[in-house]
């Protein structure tokens, strides 16, 4: 081959190796491109990422209590601010501080509000202590409570059933204490230890009715108008 040719072929091969580098280049630069859009917890690619609405909102009404409202599940409540709040994936939970000064057996208080979709329906059970019916929003709540001892624990419960509109409201209150005899306590001890259990079960038990009875409907979040809404851009 004689020189002229060779210079001919080298030119071609620099020629297509400059053409495969700035493919190369052109597609790494298209993939990073890509990468950079924000994509959701779910991996689906978006242009923009957008906050989920908050499920419920607590302030601070003064130096004693609290309120929680839930636009999602439709309700509002008053508590103290001492209680420790929860969220439930159906409601909201309240542990009610215990005492522990007090010479006493008592191991948990709790508050619940719970929705559900369907009637309203007490747990089946043999013995109810009381029944009775409360005022909410100008409709009757149904309540009953319960109250028995297994293996060395006191167990009692009120609850409160509210229905409207196929959604059952429903609010619990949990005594629990283990037995002051079971803790081997005698004289004295055992007087003031059974007197504090019921004086903190009377306590937590009226704060949890003063909280049933501030109940209030809540509206749930308006959505945003389709026709006003700025449509998505590709």
């Amino acid at each position: 081959m004689n020189k002229g040719a060779r210079n001919s072929v080298i030119a071609v091969i620099v020629i297509i190796v400059i053409a495969v580098i700035i493919w190369l280049v052109g597609r790494g630069g298209s993939s990073s491109t890509v990468s950079n859009v924000p994509q959701n917890p779910l991996g689906v690619v978006t242009g923009t990422t957008t906050a989920p609405l908050p499920v419920s909102e607590t302030t601070k009404v003064s130096g004693s209590t609290s309120k929680y409202e839930n636009a999602e599940l439709g309700f509002g409540v008053t508590y103290p601010s001492t209680w420790e709040k929860g969220e439930l994936a159906n409601g909201v939970q309240f542990v009610i501080p215990v005492d522990a000064s007090q010479v006493s057996t008592v191991n948990r208080l709790e508050a619940d509000i719970t929705v559900s979709a369907g009637k309203c329906a007490f747990p089946p059970v043999t013995t109810v202590e009381s029944r009775g019916t409360l005022t909410l929003q100008g409709m009757t709540a149904n309540m009953i409570t319960l109250a028995n001892n297994v293996q060395g624990r006191m167990y009692w419960n009120r609850m409160y059933s509210l229905e409207k509109g196929g959604v059952c409201y429903f609010f619990s209150f949990a005594y629990i204490a283990l037995s002051p005899e079971s803790k081997n306590l005698t004289g004295s001890n055992l007087t003031q230890a059974k007197n504090n259990n019921n004086a903190i079960k009377v306590t937590a038990d009226s704060a949890f009715t003063t909280m049933v009875k501030s109940f209030v409907f809540v509206a749930p979040p308006a959505g945003q108008d389709e026709t006003k809404a700025a449509p998505v851009k590709k």
